[in-house]
């Protein structure tokens, strides 16, 4: 279970980025439709918990790397380029909206120049980047809690001051322009922008744990905590759109009319949120350009967010306005080769799955010495590895990673429980 909610924290820490934190993303795709929007807001939960489920599976799947691993092995290759390069430019370009958001936050609240607040995130994801996927997975699901924090908050102090006349609100609330319509098309498009966001570090984050029920499992709890999480902004931004309308960051302009050190908190909030979809994007494209030259990640991940930071300069909320639209369309045509996938194969996924914990067992039988371990154990672990459609080596690193993980840390869950959770739930 532990493991399940560091994975579904890490895909929300992907997906709740700087837009959503802002309230803008939120303004602009469901709530300028009025109280349909609401209705908005349930189709793009049901997407993203579906979804969700199956990227995090198939990079799990697969043990992926990154996320060009998944493509090649589930696409034509000609589409698997194609998917691959939209992702690549995706994770450089949303890479340098957010330096360029750090320093539109930091200018609003405290008026710093832009540069500044730039340069400071610049440090920031540099810095992290150069730990390894584990760490930099640790850190996004760490910080996702804040805003979590955040939106009860401001949820919690809508609820309390309801206003009387929705009908009113939702007038108000047409009169912001939306980047797409109508209401359900605005939806997807939000999904194929989240998703098309997060897919690259979301197969990372999968490919980082062997047990497929956990990331499949993983995946649906992140998909529901984030449905909540967007209901609840959404319906405090519609209940609060008088005093936020026609602001960049809305969610800031709501906090400031609570009270002034609510707003002074919610900027390091929202600039938070800014590094955890920065590290994210240029983690995982720095992974994605080294993947033949593993060795060149460092120089080549700085030069990345190098080059990014001079790039960011452009604007946070011209680019949020006119390239986001594009990249959900994109986004949407990537998830129904991902789903199309899973869907057509997922019989293959009970014996992979039952593979992994044979593979887990015997790992577990050869580093333990006070177990027997012989050379039968060890044709059948081989033969157990070549049969996986994963690869063998990387996944005997991630399932031995795993076992020292548990030695480790006395809390973790054991191969034992884990199968024993994996046979109750088959039952």
């Amino acid at each position: 279970m532990k493991e399940q909610i560091k994975i579904s924290l890490a895909f929300v820490g992907l997906l709740v980025g700087a837009g959503f934190a802002t309230g803008l993303e939120v303004v602009q795709y469901f709530i300028s439709f009025g109280l349909t929007g609401l209705w908005g807001v349930l189709v793009a939960g049901v997407v993203m918990t579906a979804a969700g489920a199956v990227i995090l599976q198939l990079g799990s799947y697969f043990v992926a790397e990154e996320h060009n691993r998944v493509f090649k092995e589930i696409a034509h290759p000609a589409i698997s380029r194609a998917m691959d390069l939209a992702v690549i430019a995706t994770l450089f370009c949303i890479g340098f909206v957010m330096l360029a958001g750090a320093g539109s936050n930091l200018e609003q609240q405290f008026g710093l120049p832009t540069w500044i607040g730039s340069l400071i995130m610049l440090v920031l994801v540099g810095t992290t980047g150069l730990l390894d996927v584990d760490k930099v997975s640790n850190i996004i699901s760490a910080v996702t809690p804040l805003l979590i924090v955040a939106i009860l908050v401001a949820f919690g102090y809508t609820l309390f001051n309801l206003p009387e006349d929705f009908g009113r609100l939702s007038e108000v609330a047409m009169a912001e322009d939306s980047p797409v319509s109508p209401w359900w098309l605005s939806a997807l498009n939000y999904n194929g922008l989240s998703l098309l966001l997060g897919v690259s570090m979301s197969l990372v984050i999968g490919g980082a744990h062997s047990n497929l029920k956990a990331t499949g499992r993983g995946g649906l709890l992140g998909g529901v905590i984030y449905t909540v999480l967007l209901a609840m902004a959404a319906f405090t931004l519609l209940a609060n759109i008088e005093r936020v309308a026609g602001n960049d960051v809305p969610m800031l302009s709501l906090f400031e009319s609570m009270h002034p050190v609510m707003a002074f908190i919610m900027t390091f909030v929202i600039f938070i949120m800014i590094y955890n979809t920065a590290i994210g994007m240029f983690y995982a494209l720095g992974k994605r350009v080294t993947a033949s030259r593993p060795d060149r990640y460092t120089p080549v991940f700085l030069g990345l967010c190098a080059v990014g930071y001079g790039v960011s300069f452009i604007g946070f909320d011209t680019l949020m306005t006119y390239v986001y639209p594009v990249l959900g369309y994109l986004g949407l045509v990537l998830v129904v080769v991902l789903v199309s996938w899973w869907v057509k194969s997922r019989k293959r996924f009970p014996q992979e799955s039952e593979r992994r914990e044979r593979i887990h067992d015997l790992e577990e039988q050869r580093e333990d010495p006070d177990r027997d371990f012989d050379g039968g154990d060890q044709s059948e672990l081989d033969q157990a590895l070549d049969d996986s459609e994963a690869d063998s080596d990387r996944l005997e690193t991630v399932v031995t990673g795993e076992i020292s993980a548990s030695a480790a840390d006395p809390d973790h869950e054991s191969g034992a429980a884990r199968d024993a959770e994996g046979n109750s739930a088959g039952r």
